[in-house]
């Protein structure tokens, strides 16, 4: 008897459409080679540490800027080119459509100031001997640098990460020139995952790219040049509460299957009656899937992006690892990463999810208005200006979701002009505090040490306080804007619950964002007041680009509003 083998179609892949994320994808992984190789050179070439070390860094921001730059002309192309609104390859595992491309050209653009302020190598300074005691107790001598004990330039990252933090073995590996030229891929990868992430058409894809965003995240946040001990207690504080989360978002996976038959986001859209409610009574133009299996799934797949977020009470770790993790990467998560975050939500409930709800819309709303509120007072206590930065930005989560939860193409388009408008403003915050320096050369934001800042600096204080009333949300600021846009398609549903707290919030807002302008103008400078020093052109067009888009957005924000309401309408 003979066997005839089944036939396996193979799945149609379209690499046009995958082109964004294919070129970050592939870079990545030849900034891995980059790094075998050049990290040898010196044995084999003959070459000094010092010299291989200065190649690798230039080539390695070369290849990564390079990579974000093709990767955003293609979505443009694509944004402007397609024959149809949207489209979905790989056996609908990844959706191409307006919410899509426009999420992936505000990560693109974020994550390219990113990788610019990752490669500065102004701000930070290093002294290092000519002569340490290693680990092991005996003394070495090194020559490479100069003669005498030198200060030595420095990016924000620990030139050698398996060291004891402050060890003479680090100072060495600051004293050979190490540099810590990992971050790059590692940053690539985290951002072809963001990618990824919010055009995922099915829960298992969503789920690899949720893991391929993280991991990278989990390893820079451990990488501080400075405070390398809150740093690590950052990272394993995200990853631990990561890593449950993650496996909470799987469990849920699992029920969705279990109760459709499919992780496939449309299919479980089409299995879930349509407006069932907590009765479990089905529409007649309903599905066929088991009522409580799907709100399981919706509860635990949830839980998973809401801590991605930094929701309440999901959100517990942003304060500690924002003000832990080196400052360029707290800017790139208080950017990117909530950006694919609110992308991959905002798929989920509205078209896996959107059958329940009647079910879940009560819980989201909760979650809005605890978010809203706990940050809100919690901001208001803080004295440190980098943590208080990071309540914000659970806070300004609160105010995106009143737009998420709304089922309407408005609610969809109020979101994505919100976070594309704070990510932003969240990344000229946090660039502008790596510039001002204590007299150890260590970041300072603590309130009282910024009094008369504004006065001795115009500058610093002028875009920093752009950047803090958008954030607060006062007139001919993006940040008032964007959100008249949520409070506008939320009461169109009858959300004014919502609005109503979200207003409250905003004017207790405006009085720690108000009180940091008051400190740097109106405050008397203190005797051991910070230095703030001038930073190359990778750090000054990131943030000069931020404030002229804040201003310019606050200003004329239609052109912006028309694009995210032309971008979003979601493949179903």
């Amino acid at each position: 008897m003979t066997t005839v083998p089944l036939a396996i179609d193979a799945p149609a892949i379209d690499y046009a459409l995958l082109s964004p994320m294919l070129v970050v994808f592939g870079v990545a992984v030849l900034s891995v080679l980059v790094e075998a190789v050049l990290a040898v050179a010196p044995g084999v070439t003959g070459a000094p540490a010092a010299t291989v070390a200065r190649a690798r860094h230039r080539i390695q921001v070369s290849l990564a800027i390079a990579a974000l730059v093709i990767a955003f002309i293609r979505v443009v192309i694509l944004a402007t080119g397609m024959p149809t609104d949207a489209a979905a390859t790989m056996s609908g595992a990844v959706v191409i459509d307006g919410p899509t491309l426009f999420l992936q050209g505000t990560i693109l653009l974020v994550s390219l100031a990113a990788v610019a302020f990752m490669a500065e190598r102004r701000l930070d300074r290093v002294w290092a001997p000519v002569e340490v005691r290693t680990a092991a107790g005996r003394r070495m001598a090194v020559v490479s640098g100069g003669g005498a004990d030198a200060d030595l330039p420095a990016d924000a990252f620990t030139p050698s990460a398996a060291t004891i933090p402050d060890s003479p073995d680090e100072l060495l590996a600051a004293r050979a020139h190490a540099v810590t030229t990992e971050v790059f891929p590692l940053t690539l990868f985290a951002v072809g995952g963001m990618m990824l992430f919010g055009a995922c058409g099915d829960l298992l894809t969503m789920f690899v790219a949720l893991e391929v965003l993280s991991l990278p995240l989990y390893l820079l946040c451990g990488l501080a040049r400075r405070r390398r001990l809150l740093s690590q207690e950052a990272a394993l504080k995200y990853f631990l509460l990561g890593a449950f989360a993650s496996a909470i978002f799987l469990f849920g996976s699992a029920f969705a299957y279990g109760a459709t038959g499919s992780l496939n986001l449309g299919m479980i859209g089409h299995s879930l009656p349509a407006g069932s409610g907590a009765s479990g009574a089905h529409d007649a133009a309903g599905g066929s899937a088991d009522h409580t299996l799907a709100l399981i799934a919706v509860v635990g797949v949830s839980v998973g992006l809401l801590f991605k977020v930094g929701a309440v009470p999901f959100g517990s770790w942003v304060p500690d690892v924002y003000q832990g993790a080196p400052t360029p990467v707290t800017a790139l998560m208080a950017s990117a990463t909530k950006v694919a975050a609110f992308g991959a939500l905002l798929r989920v409930l509205h078209v896996g999810f959107a059958g329940l709800a009647d079910d879940w819309r009560p819980a989201l709303w909760a979650v809005a208005i605890a978010t809203m509120v706990i940050a809100t007072l919690m901001a208001v206590t803080q004295q440190d200006i980098k943590r208080m930065l990071a309540y914000s930005s659970v806070g300004h989560v609160g105010f995106a979701l009143v737009g998420a939860i709304t089922l309407t193409e408005a609610g969809i388009s109020s979101t994505l002009f919100y976070v594309a408008a704070y990510a932003f403003a969240a990344f000229g915050g946090f660039a502008l505090l790596s510039v001002v320096r204590d007299e150890t050369g260590v970041e300072e934001s603590r309130l009282d040490a910024w009094a008369g800042l504004g006065r001795r600096r115009p500058l610093v204080g002028v875009l920093l306080s752009l950047v803090v009333l958008s954030l607060a949300r006062m007139p001919q600021t993006r940040g008032l804007i964007r959100e008249l846009a949520g409070v506008a398609a939320a009461g169109a549903t009858g959300a004014w619950a919502l609005v109503i707290v979200g207003v409250l919030c905003s004017a207790v807002a405006a009085y720690f964002y108000v009180r940091v302008i008051v400190s740097m103008f109106f405050a008397p400078s203190p005797d051991d007041a910070p230095e703030v020093l001038t930073p190359s052109a990778l750090t000054t067009v990131p943030i000069g680009v931020c404030a002229a888009v804040t201003a310019f957005v606050g200003v004329f924000p239609q052109p912006v509003l028309d694009l995210a309401s032309s971008a979003s309408a979601f493949l179903r």
